[in-house]
């Protein structure tokens, strides 16, 4: 039996579990080593075991997720050449090809690095060509120009051009097209305006020259006064509309309306680009849309809430229209107006008012003093405002209006000499014949012959804080100026 139990057991394999018995058995007849004995474990230690394993698996699983996803953060923080990458594939792909294909590709290397040479000898020579025709270009630019020094000091063409400069534009512009921004350097078209200024025999101060105050925009300005010029004349209110088309309101009633909103801009410390604007939105409204006198307040508080968002660092808010209305009006009646009249006016809400241009007028004027004169600042602004209340003033351009205002306001303060001077003519391109019809309105205004009883504005600009410039009159009429 033993016999058979051993020749058994050298047939059979082993099973996964063997006896004591047995395990005994083969070890003394030498088929198998005796296995090492496991240390027997409680049921207990066992669970323990199987929660460590399982813990211990999720956090392998936890370090790798973390592991990936700081690796993916990598790749997106980290932005590679595209270059690079595709240079490392073309050299991992070189490195697996024969050695018969690298001698067939060692010549066409040789091949592309003399084009690559070639294809910079040429890019080198095209640069170098670009160069003479640019030169070449300054050359017959500056030809050019000295021919055409030559023709603007002709009297035949003189006239046409100086009005063209008038307005600011540029006199290589009329004469022959812009070439590039970068031939056309602006310290030589500053030498060329100062040469045409003294072929007039004129002496013109240039006070676009602080270059250093970003706020004047000296480089810009002129051509952004004549820009204003050209878009004064668009988006400009109806000068008839209360005889066409208002029949509910007459002039007295916007008169009204204006001289309270001058006292609630007074009231918010309104700038008075705001009031302008509003006054400006007004008239173009009333130009479009028929509207009855019991709304005419709402348009006007409608306006300056438009304008404020627009001119104001911090415009006030609805409810503070509402309240100095005296409630009036609500909310939702404001907003439903302020809808309406920007969708009248298709948002266009930038344009041009009288202080736009007064800001230029009254710096070109301050040039012929020694020191700035504030009492020419407040007065010319004054007369300006006087203006706004004024129906008929609609048909006169602001530009205009600003001018004559820089006008008087010289002759009020100074009438031993003349208001006008070349440089004021230059950048308002108005003379003085043009001036005379508007100057004599505002000097009505001024005197107030008609007797207006609206003096929010007067009122305003009899301030100490102002000057009191309401309070000045000159000795002589400015009609003796014209009369000369």
């Amino acid at each position: 039996m033993d016999k058979e139990s051993t020749v058994a057991a050298k047939v059979e394999e082993p099973v996964a579990r063997i006896t004591r018995a047995r395990a005994k058995a083969l070890g003394t007849s030498g088929g198998i080593p005796p296995p090492v004995p496991k240390p027997y474990l409680k049921e207990d230690q066992k669970r323990a075991l199987r929660a460590n394993t399982k813990r211990t698996a999720s956090d392998d699983n936890k370090s790798f997720i973390t592991a990936v996803s700081g690796l993916q953060h990598k790749r997106r923080a980290v932005l590679k050449d595209v270059t690079n990458l595709k240079s490392e594939s073309s050299n991992a792909s070189c490195t697996n090809v024969t050695k018969v294909q690298d001698m067939d590709v060692k010549p066409a290397r040789k091949c592309h690095a003399k084009k690559n040479m070639e294809m910079v000898d040429i890019s080198m020579e095209t640069s170098e060509a670009e160069e003479d025709i640019k030169a070449r270009l300054a050359e017959e630019l500056s030809k050019i120009r000295m021919v055409e020094s030559q023709e603007i000091t002709s009297p035949t063409r003189q006239k046409g051009i100086c009005h063209h400069i008038k307005n600011g534009c540029a006199a290589d512009s009329l004469l022959t097209p812009r070439v590039t921004d970068e031939l056309q350097s602006p310290q030589k078209e500053n030498i060329f305006c100062k040469k045409l200024e003294s072929s007039s025999g004129q002496v013109i101060a240039d006070i676009d020259s602080n270059l250093k105050d970003p706020q004047i925009c000296g480089l810009y300005a002129p051509e952004i006064y004549s820009n204003r010029r050209v878009k004064e004349l668009d988006q400009r209110p109806s000068t008839n509309y209360m005889e066409k088309l208002q029949h509910d309101i007459t002039p007295s009633m916007r008169g009204i309306l204006i001289d309270w909103l001058v006292e609630v801009s007074e009231e918010y410390r309104l700038v008075p680009d705001t009031l302008y604007l509003t006054v400006n939105l007004i008239d173009r409204f009333l130009s479009e849309n028929f509207i009855e006198k019991q709304r005419l307040q709402l348009l006007g508080v409608t306006c300056m809430l438009i304008a404020s968002k627009y001119e104001e660092i911090c415009a006030p808010r609805v409810e503070e229209f509402c309240f100095i209305t005296d409630n009036t009006y609500t909310r939702r009646e404001v907003l439903k107006m302020e809808r309406q009249v920007l969708n009248l006016l298709y948002f266009q809400i930038s344009v041009p008012t009288t202080k736009t241009f007064l800001r230029r007028f009254i710096q070109a004027a301050q040039a012929s003093y020694k020191a700035p004169c504030i009492e020419l600042e407040f007065l010319a602004n004054y007369l300006a405002e006087l203006t706004l209340v004024e129906y008929d003033f609609l048909k006169i351009l602001p530009s205009l209006i600003a001018a004559s205002a820089v006008f008087l306001a010289r002759w009020t303060l100074d009438q031993s000499d003349h208001p006008w001077n070349p440089t004021l003519e230059h950048y308002t391109s108005y003379n003085a014949s043009e001036l005379k019809t508007t100057v004599l309105a505002l000097e009505d205004l001024q005197l107030n012959t008609n007797g207006c009883p609206l003096n929010a504005i007067r009122e305003k600009y009899r301030q100490q804080k102002l000057k009191s410039v309401a309070n000045m009159t000159s000795t002589q009429r400015v009609l003796s100026l014209f009369e000369r």
